[in-house]
């Protein structure tokens, strides 16, 4: 899977987990920031992406984690935090 193939399928999980209505996925802008100010995500919508993560890619996020934050930045750096992960499985 190439990086535009898993941030594409990212942001339909992102609408779909999410229960976004309002949203399609070619509207999310990839290097958007998702909480405040671009997508406008909250801290509960973190942790039911997190748990979509975790469901469809294998891969846990700790609550506890500082780099969360970092990695819940925009849909290029969850790909690229996935894409690494999913190297490392491998």
């Amino acid at each position: 899977m190439t990086k535009e193939e898993l941030q594409i399928e990212l942001k339909a999980l992102i609408v779909s987990a999410l229960g976004l209505e309002d949203i399609k996925p070619e509207d999310i802008e990839t290097d958007a920031p998702l909480f405040v100010d671009g997508l406008g995500l909250d801290s509960i919508d973190a942790l039911e992406l997190g748990l979509a993560i975790k469901k469809k890619y294998g891969i846990t996020m700790s609550a506890e984690n500082e780099e969360n934050k970092k990695h819940f930045a925009s849909v290029a750096a969850l790909a690229d935090f996935i894409a690494a992960h999913k190297a490392d499985a491998s």
